[in-house]
């Protein structure tokens, strides 16, 4: 497939002071076919005279009231008319101007292409790569210790995804990518940055939550007590990760 048509997703909620930043990312790719929906929440904060100023340049923009992040992220599905997508949230942003098209150079025709996240705090300034970084090969199994891919650095052929599931409020996007994945046939790594991941999102904010949440999630692919062993690795881990990171910083 030449040029294959990638709809891009960003949904989000007064957010004026990001909003630009992501929405510039996808109209300034040199990549020649791209179809970008923006799903707003009603935003009252000025974010919607915003987007508005880019309006023309939009396949299509929705402003109105949504029961959640997962239920506008579903609008944006059912509008998606692309071989692939890519959900690009408010406040995160494509990596550089010619992701998309390295993207798609790196081998035809997968069902899932990934790379590597950059982390940003407030005052963008980058703090590195993920603490999961993306594996060299990924499968569905991959995500047992926890989302070594974020969703912003995965673009998935759009035939084989479904609506998020709404039960989900803050981890939705680790049950859709895994049942994407477990239908995928050809994964591909490309072995670059691909996104830059603005920190602090709802999920970190109500973490108790977003962990008990992954745990049921993680239950329901892998098993209860495979899930239950995979959390005392990934506790081992956590705990090493910060003392070493403590003692760098001490």
């Amino acid at each position: 497939m030449i040029n294959p048509k990638l709809t891009v997703i960003t949904i989000v909620y007064n957010n004026v002071l990001d909003i630009e930043r992501t929405i510039l990312s996808v109209l300034n790719q040199t990549y020649p076919n791209i179809e970008y929906l923006v799903i707003d929440a009603a935003s009252t904060d000025g974010t919607l005279e915003l987007i508005q100023k880019y309006e023309h340049r939009l396949a299509k923009l929705i402003s109105e009231k949504d029961n959640g992040i997962y239920d506008a992220m579903n609008k944006g599905l059912a509008l998606a008319t692309g071989d692939y997508v890519l959900f690009m949230n408010s406040g995160d942003e494509i990596y550089s101007v010619d992701t998309v098209e390295q993207l798609f150079a790196a081998e035809p025709d997968a069902d899932i292409y990934y790379g590597e996240t950059e982390m940003y705090d407030a005052h963008w300034n980058s703090l590195g790569t993920r603490r999961h970084k993306a594996p060299e090969k990924f499968t569905w199994k991959g995500f047992k210790y926890g989302m070594n891919i974020s969703h912003q650095a995965i673009y998935i052929r759009r035939s084989l995804t479904e609506p998020y599931d709404l039960s989900y409020k803050l981890s939705s996007d680790i049950d859709w990518i895994i049942k994407v994945a477990k239908k995928a046939k050809k994964i591909i790594n490309v072995n670059r940055y691909v996104a830059k991941y603005l920190t602090g999102g709802i999920s970190k904010k109500k973490h108790r939550e977003s962990l008990m949440e992954r745990f049921r999630i993680f239950s329901k692919h892998y098993g209860l007590v495979p899930t239950i062993l995979n959390h005392s690795i990934i506790a081992v881990k956590l705990t090493y990760y910060f003392l070493r990171y403590k003692k760098t910083n001490d």
